[in-house]
């Protein structure tokens, strides 16, 4: 017995033999006993995409059918079969084509009619009113002709008008569809369930119920939904639809777990880390989402075009039929007049862009990049500058102390209070010194009312006193003495390329702080791939000179600006927009949240704070700095996709539209050509499922556990000054 002699069909129930057709609805495999039963389930339980394409094709064989049967019957009529005795036959004809045509335009007009209906209380003209009157005036022609037994009716031209466009709309959804099955798996985190372990009881609940420190077992095959470390079993699990890599990783008692992941092999119970909301997998899920529901600025203006054509084209079209029946017969200039309607329909114009933009978000989604507003995609295509912080983005962001200079305290209590006061900061050299603390086995001081100083540094007060850890500018600008040995020492740090950041405490200078970074190994490789794409590189950073041109040189970026505020890295990105039209910036810290919201396009690496890639429209996943490349390779085909696709319509639509004008298009042919158009379009839209996968040096490494609690190892560069954090 084999395993298909077991399985059931999913919608009928019944067993599905030796051939079971298998079809992923909803993300989720289903099996099925013929491809009837498949529609059936989509029709019934499919969402969006899968239902309308599954109803169209219901539709459109109700439709096929019955059209088979005028096409016959018109055929017939004008082979001019019916001559002589049969003559008397034609008005019966008549009657049985309006018998055909009637539910034929009812099942397959309906929703044009409905879209029209819809959009005119609304004020709006669209593409379906040009099908709904093309083909309501040749219908209602026809069935006035037959009431009056006149002897041309036009049937067949309504119902294969129809049927191609409704081919069409087929078409277009079920490109759609494909493309929400292949974001399926991203966008299932917020519907998940999981087995909650709560005294000994095994519990399913919503993962959106599920709260920090709760136990949830997961069994061989099914989706991990929280972000977790494990605390029981061993197993294999396929991170893929998170980082983008299709390679097993081991998975045992303390190793971390992220949510969107597939457990393989081995039952496991892991402590969720966070609520079942706030995983990564929910943020690429709602992200990908609200990014498909905006609109990109070609679809904007292609909206923008469409709405404006579609009364010219009604007015082109009535002004047709006028000057053609000064010279044919009405009936003959009617046809005229379809076929400019039929074939000016602009539906492959607002197809062009949709469809391109939501592979292209998805594609990036399925490497862990999240798009927020699908019109970064086109504006990074044309970017032509691209600016980089310093720390955190380029260099590892995990500095760490190598030396304390103190005057007239002890080193300690130094690296205490500076703790103290860093805790409260989610900045690279903050994590730094809170670690040396923690080596050296020293407790931070608590510290009260903490304000962070953007490009500066960090105070509060401490058992009553004010308390400062900053840069040298900050110290001066709070009127603290400092002391000529801490001077001279600081300055002499400075001018060997160490980070250096002043404390000091009842308005005074207490210590000096020195600290190193290291390089990130990928972030070369990425400039140099960067470059030759023709991006303009250049480096903005709250760093003095001396350390920012050190990591530049490393990196391989000539243009750099140093010792900038948060407001000068704006007001630099302001003038280079200038000179490149477009600038992207990529960042990751606090100080950094104003300039990626102001640049075009703001990218936030992984590890950046919350401000940053709340602001940012573009989310590098963990250790994704070398994706950049590869995001704009996706991100200019999306664009050159959606303006070929445009150019297209617009070219077609006006050659098409002459040749209907003068006479040289029927309207089944104009529908014919029309259709074409659309699928033209699905089709070129579609290459981009064939675009090139990042090289294996831009696939993102995962630490093991060991080498995440060290902070990773990189390419050590001693670092300039901490005159700005960032």
């Amino acid at each position: 017995m084999t395993a298909s002699d077991n399985m059931i069909c999913s919608h009928c129930l019944l067993p599905v033999g030796l051939r079971a057709m298998r079809r992923a609805v909803n993300g989720e495999d289903c099996a099925f006993c013929c491809y009837g039963c498949c529609i059936a389930f989509q029709v019934k339980r499919g969402k969006s995409e899968e239902w309308e394409a599954a109803w169209l094709l219901v539709r459109l064989g109700v439709g096929g059918f019955l059209s088979m049967n005028i096409m016959l019957f018109s055929f017939l009529l004008y082979s001019d079969a019916f001559t002589g005795a049969d003559a008397r036959l034609v008005p019966w004809v008549h009657i049985l084509l309006w018998i055909f045509a009637t539910p034929t335009v009812i099942i397959l007009g309906g929703p044009f009619l409905h879209e029209t209906w819809v959009n005119g209380l609304q004020a709006r003209l669209t593409s379906s009113a040009l099908i709904v009157i093309g083909v309501g005036a040749a219908y209602l022609y026809s069935a006035f002709a037959v009431i009056e037994r006149g002897h041309q009716v036009y049937f067949d031209t309504a119902t294969m008008v129809l049927m191609l466009f409704t081919l069409g709309r087929l078409l277009e959804a079920a490109g759609r569809a494909r493309a929400a099955r292949d974001l399926e798996p991203l966008l299932a985190a917020e519907r998940e369930s999981v087995v909650v372990v709560q005294d000994g009881t095994e519990i399913r609940r919503p993962v959106r119920e599920v709260e920090a420190g709760m136990l949830v077992r997961v069994r061989p095959g099914e989706r991990i939904a929280i972000d977790g470390v494990v605390v029981e079993g061993e197993s294999h699990a396929d991170e893929a639809v998170i980082t983008g890599e299709s390679r097993l990783v081991t998975k045992a008692v303390g190793s971390p777990v992220v949510a969107g992941s597939i457990n393989l092999d081995g039952p496991l119970l892991i402590q969720s880390s966070d609520a079942g909301t706030a995983t990564r997998w929910a943020q690429i899920c709602r992200s990908v989402r609200e990014a498909l529901i905006r609109r990109s600025p070609s679809q904007r203006v292609a909206d923008r075009v469409v709405g404006v054509s579609v009364p010219l084209v009604l007015a082109l079209g009535g002004l047709t039929v006028l000057y053609w029946a000064q010279w044919l017969a009405f009936d003959r200039s009617l046809l005229i007049g379809l076929s400019v309607l039929v074939v000016a329909c602009p539906c492959a114009v607002g197809l062009a862009a949709p469809l391109a933009v939501s592979l292209g978000v998805g594609r990036l989604a399925r490497r862990g990049c999240l798009v927020r507003d699908p019109a970064a995609l086109e504006i990074l295509a044309r970017t032509r500058l691209l600016a980089f912080d310093k720390t955190g983005t380029l260099t590892a962001g995990k500095a760490h102390v190598v030396d304390i200079e103190s005057d007239g305290v002890g080193a300690d209590e130094v690296l205490a209070r500076a703790a103290g006061l860093e805790r409260h900061s989610e900045h690279g050299f903050a994590h730094a010194i809170i670690a040396a603390a923690a080596t050296r086995g020293i407790e931070p001081v608590i510290a009260r009312d903490v304000r962070i100083v953007p490009g500066r540094g960090i105070q509060g007060v401490v058992e009553g006193q004010a308390i400062a850890a900053g840069n040298g500018a900050m110290m001066g600008d709070l009127g603290w003495s400092l002391a000529p040995l801490l001077s001279n020492r600081g300055r002499s740090l400075e001018e060997a390329g160490y980070s250096v950041i002043y404390v000091g405490w009842d308005e005074r200078v207490r210590g000096v702080l020195s600290l190193e970074d290291a390089l990130l190994p990928e972030a070369c490789s990425t400039i140099n791939a960067l470059r030759s794409r023709g991006l303009h590189i250049t480096l903005l950073t709250g760093d003095l000179e001396v350390a920012a041109k050190r990591v530049a040189a490393a990196a391989g970026i000539d243009d750099v600006k140093a010792a900038l505020s948060p407001e000068a890295k704006r007001a630099a990105l302001k003038r280079h927009r200038t000179e490149h039209d477009a600038v992207a910036m990529v960042g990751d810290g606090l100080n950094d949240g104003p300039v990626l919201a102001d640049a075009d396009v703001g990218i936030a690496v992984g590890s950046a704070t919350d401000l940053a890639r709340e602001t940012a429209t573009v989310v590098l996943p963990p250790g994704g700095l070398s994706l950049l490349p590869w995001v704009i390779d996706v991100a200019r085909a999306v664009r050159a996709n959606i303006l070929t696709n445009l150019m297209w319509a617009f070219g077609y639509n006006l050659l098409a539209l002459t040749l209907a004008a003068l006479g040289l298009l029927q309207p089944v042919l104009a529908a014919a050509v029309m259709a074409g158009s659309s699928i033209l379009v699905v089709l070129n839209s579609l290459r981009l499922e064939r675009l090139p996968d990042p090289a294996s040096w831009q696939i993102p490494e995962r630490a093991s556990g060991a080498e995440s609690a060290r902070g990773g190892v990189g390419v050590l560069v001693a670092l300039g000054p901490a005159i700005g954090r960032g």
